[in-house]
């Protein structure tokens, strides 16, 4: 299949879906989205069954959509950007070392824990996943996703300084679940090689001073040409080539592409343009329209990946137990941070920071990413059932959760 007809019935199906959603189901947008696509799948897996011609067209299509490549290369600036575009940065300066414990220590937390949790859990049902990939299920599990939480956030009835905590937190752990991944990775590919303080040095030099140094310059570009001019095309091709240009330098310098696209986009979008501000707001608004439409497209994959993951039926008792576990390991990795650093734990706030903290597909993308092994299968299929859990079961009861803790507090 070539570049025009996957580009084709990406649309076709992510619109039919969409519109299905929005004309008969009436879901929240990304709920909706991944919850038919779901169906879809499972129906194209029964009628797969039956025909062979239909199973192997099938088979070909998904095999040109490479989920990994489309999303980590091509998707993720663009989506990114278009988050922090709309992000108060003077409401993140107010929840910053929350945001930054939460992004960094609770990350490493909850891959600790999770790997520790399933490694015993494993071991009880004779279910063979050597410590050191429970790790690595950890840390492609454990940082909570910005595409997701944004969507979900959009529509929640959560607090001002809780919105902002969670949306923040998403916009920079990645980096850090990046790194961890990176380095049980090598470990695993390595096992004589030892970690060094100079390995680990230049992996956090690379990834993440790169990523802030080719967002800052690739920003402060951007934000002085949008400022010199006021046509409204020029304005977009300036914004879009910019997320290209940073998703090109950070995979040039092994650079963080999130944290590029995170710092360039906080520095547009909280500096005006004009003193009318009708750059600024054409701007946003067309940025929230492409947000909304690429939203639409990785949901839509993101259900449809069921159709590549033909092993999922022998991997429900460890994809159920891994939904479990992150679950148990978030609540934890919250908590010890804020006993140790506030000496008190608000559990009307941790369940909701626990609960909002959904996964997506930079998830499933680590884990396709995942060099060919026996353990390779078993993690893919957790890592699909925690994101399906966190944005249909989680996304669809946050409100109300939110609602009941709301009203036990009054």
């Amino acid at each position: 299949m070539d570049l025009l007809q996957l580009i084709t019935l990406l649309l076709l199906v992510s619109a039919g879906i969409s519109y299905i959603n929005q004309r008969f189901i009436k879901l929240p947008g990304t709920i909706g989205v991944v919850a038919i696509s779901v169906v879809v799948s499972v129906i194209i897996v029964i009628i797969g069954k039956t025909n062979n011609d239909l199973a192997a067209k099938i088979k070909e299509a998904s095999d040109s959509m490479d989920f990994s490549r489309i999303l980590l290369d091509v998707m993720l600036g663009f989506l990114l950007f278009a988050s922090a575009l709309h992000f108060d940065y003077q409401k993140l300066r107010k929840q910053r070392w929350t945001v930054f414990v939460l992004s960094t220590l609770g990350v490493l937390l909850s891959t600790l824990l999770f790997g520790l949790l399933l490694y015993y859990f494993t071991g009880l049902f004779n279910i063979n996943i050597p410590l050191m990939y429970c790790f690595i299920f950890g840390a492609l599990i454990s940082p909570t996703d910005p595409i997701a939480v944004g969507s979900i956030l959009k529509h929640s009835k959560i607090s001002e300084k809780l919105s902002t905590v969670i949306a923040g937190e998403s916009l920079f752990n990645d980096a850090v679940g990046l790194l961890v991944f990176v380095l049980l990775l090598e470990l695993v590919q390595q096992p004589d090689t030892a970690i060094s303080f100079n390995t680990v040095a230049s992996l956090l030099l690379h990834e993440v001073l790169g990523g802030i140094l080719i967002g800052l310059a690739t920003g402060y570009v951007g934000y002085k040409l949008i400022k010199s001019i006021k046509d409204f095309q020029t304005i977009l091709l300036i914004s879009i080539a910019l997320v290209l240009e940073i998703s090109l330098l950070a995979g040039y310098f092994h650079a963080s592409v999130p944290l590029a696209a995170v710092t360039a986009g906080l520095i547009i979008g909280n500096n005006s343009f004009h003193e009318d501000k009708v750059s600024d707001d054409f701007l946003l608004r067309i940025w929230k329209l492409i947000d909304e439409v690429l939203n639409t497209i990785l949901f839509a994959m993101i259900g449809l990946q069921m159709v590549a993951m033909p092993f999922l039926r022998e991997y429900w008792l460890l994809s159920l137990s891994a939904i479990v576990i992150i679950l148990v390991a978030r609540i934890i990795s919250i908590s010890l941070p804020a006993l140790f650093l506030l000496g008190k734990i608000n559990f009307n706030n941790l369940f909701i920071l626990s609960w909002a903290g959904l996964r997506g597909g930079i998830s499933i993308a680590m884990a396709l990413s995942l060099p060919d092994s026996p353990y390779k299968e078993g993690i893919l299929s957790g890592c699909y059932f925690i994101v399906l859990f966190s944005i249909i079961i989680q996304g669809l009861s946050l409100n109300r959760l939110i609602g009941v803790l709301k009203s036990r507090e009054d």
